[in-house]
């Protein structure tokens, strides 16, 4: 028996390997780009950040937060700037928020800068995008806007001791008008009954 060479249309043992080896090639090729894209992303986004770094770098001295600077007692709440900026500051300590209620509008941004004095906490709004970590010793700043007027609960929600489920707060999410009414006065916001 004498054996058939094989012709362009069946392949042979030869084409096989040869399709299989291209085949690898191909997806040899395939990975490397893709892992040098990851690479690429990660040299990337390193960089961007090395020049704008993300808001957990500010830092602020956690003996004096109460004392100086930013986050003394009479600076915290709600305040609109004379630039129509709405600032809310807040200190988170065991077991509470300073303030315990908090006075936002709906519809316009709002920067939350805050704080804490003695562990990490939590910080989210209901079922709101806001929602961050509170370190002592950085100053946590965001920017949303909230939509859904009426109040909504502040819980802790970052393990902070052994009172921690008794660690809420409030936001009241007024509407734009009746909040900026309230706020042309220039003093600071709150719902805490005085």
């Amino acid at each position: 028996m004498s054996a058939v060479p094989p012709t362009p249309t069946t392949g042979g043992p030869h084409h096989s390997e040869a399709v299989a080896v291209a085949a690898e090639r191909r997806w040899a090729i395939i990975v490397g780009v893709i892992i040098a894209l990851l690479v690429a992303m990660m040299v990337i986004t390193g960089l961007q950040w090395a020049a704008m770094p993300p808001s957990r770098v500010e830092t602020i001295d956690v003996k004096t937060v109460h004392i100086k600077g930013e986050f003394v007692e009479s600076n915290l709440g709600t305040t609109m700037g004379t630039d129509g900026k709405v600032t809310v500051r807040l200190v988170a300590q065991q077991y509470s928020f300073e303030p315990q209620c908090i006075v936002v509008p709906a519809e316009i941004p709002v920067t939350f800068r805050g704080t804490s004095t003695d562990a990490i906490h939590g910080f989210v709004i209901g079922t709101t995008n806001a929602n961050t970590m509170l370190i002592p010793g950085f100053v946590a700043t965001f920017t949303t806007t909230l939509h859904k007027t009426g109040e909504h609960l502040m819980p802790c929600h970052e393990y902070c001791g052994t009172g921690h489920e008794a660690m809420w707060g409030r936001v009241q999410v007024l509407p734009p008008q009746e909040f900026l009414a309230k706020a042309r006065g220039g003093e600071r916001l709150s719902c805490v009954p005085r």
